[in-house]
């Protein structure tokens, strides 16, 4: 059924949400059978189309492919072990449906639509998320990004009336994770950077310090070019991107002010050097109130752990003080059980003398009759 022009446009904007679990999965499936080659690997996505508009990846498996290098048209899916693992996850899991389909790339190719045709006899519309496995500094711009692309195919109405034909529309994509998932990557990413750190040589550093500012020139980058469009008219203004880099410039520090003057008086130094030290100043400013706030915070979780440590000593002696209590109550109680005894064969003592005393009293009454 031909797309028409306003579902197009409705399909470019719903979004495609992956989840971290679905990138390391991929990264395993890649590594474990096309590591060092130029091959890709093919597998099944799976999760649930969202009531919005959009899909959410939530989980994936890989699936058997091959194709010729020579020719990319000849390749081969085992499509009964999609089946077999579908159902298999359905019983696991039967929130997630199967939705669509990965690779690795990098980018299209000429036997997508046809592998996307085997896929579509399990979905309706199936997502196809290109996902790029090279390091950062490989992929486009150096600058790394989101390793993810989404397409949907349609089929294209062309308007000289000649045979529509099938085609991809690219979808925005998201990195999206639960509570859970957020978690599970900090440990994770923690781990790395601490080992990092304590094994990882200087050129190791010195090369994650890079990539970090080739991603950051990379942003900088975008963030002119989309500013540029924006002025000379080619693109709307989007009022959600200005407000970010509002908070953006909020956040760095006024150099201009430094350059005017207009910061505190600094005192009297040599020539050339009063420019540079004034630019200094406003790094040197928000560096302290970045420092000011860690020392707050070591302060504030002292006290806290002061104030526990004096709880605790309070609660020990509360116990122990209930422990002596409990001790001499049960010794009073064992002196007040031993007079009673006490007192309980006295008085059965004095009922015995009574009896005798009765006793020989009969028996002197009858010795006087």
């Amino acid at each position: 059924m031909a797309t028409t022009t306003p579902t197009l446009l409705t399909l470019s904007t719903q979004p495609c949400h992956v989840h971290p679990l679905v990138l390391l999965s991929i990264q395993d499936h890649f590594h474990r059978v096309a590591k060092n080659t130029r091959k890709r690997v093919v597998g099944i996505l799976l999760g649930q189309e969202l009531q919005k508009g959009g899909w959410e990846v939530t989980n994936s498996f890989a699936v058997p492919f091959e194709e010729d290098e020579k020719d990319p048209r000849t390749w081969f899916l085992d499509h009964n072990y999609i089946e077999a693992m579908n159902d298999m996850f359905k019983k696991v899991n039967a929130r997630e449906k199967l939705i669509g389909w990965y690779h690795t790339g990098p980018r299209l190719r000429a036997s997508d639509l046809e592998i996307n045709a085997v896929v579509k006899r399990y979905t309706q519309r199936p997502i196809m998320v290109i996902v790029d496995v090279r390091p950062d500094e490989e992929r486009a711009g150096g600058g790394g990004g989101i390793p993810t692309d989404a397409y949907v195919a349609v089929e294209e109405i062309k308007d000289d009336g000649t045979a529509s034909q099938h085609t991809f529309i690219h979808v925005p994509s998201l990195i999206s994770a639960s509570e859970a998932e957020e978690i599970g990557v900090e440990h994770l990413l923690r781990d790395i950077s601490s080992t990092a750190l304590t094994t990882g040589s200087l050129s190791t550093r010195v090369s994650s310090q890079l990539s970090s500012l080739r991603g950051l020139g990379a942003r900088l980058v975008e963030i002119r070019d989309y500013l540029t469009e924006v002025v000379e008219g080619k693109l709307a203004v989007n009022q959600q991107i200005v407000a970010n880099l509002q908070d953006v410039f909020n956040l760095l520090p006024n150099l201009e002010a430094a350059v005017q003057g207009g910061m505190v008086a600094e005192p009297p130094c040599e020539e050339g050097e009063g420019e540079g030290k004034g630019r200094k100043r406003p790094f040197t400013v928000a560096t302290n109130d970045q420092l000011l706030v860690m020392y707050l915070s070591s302060l504030i979780r002292t006290v806290i752990a002061l104030h526990d440590l004096v709880l605790n000593k309070q609660a020990a002696a509360a116990a122990a003080d209930g422990d002596l209590d409990d001790e001499e109550s049960s010794a009073d109680k064992k002196d007040g059980e031993k007079k009673e005894g006490e007192k309980d064969k006295g008085e059965k003592k004095d009922e015995k003398s009574d009896k005798e005393k009765a006793k020989e009293w009969f028996k002197g009454d009858e010795k006087g009759h």
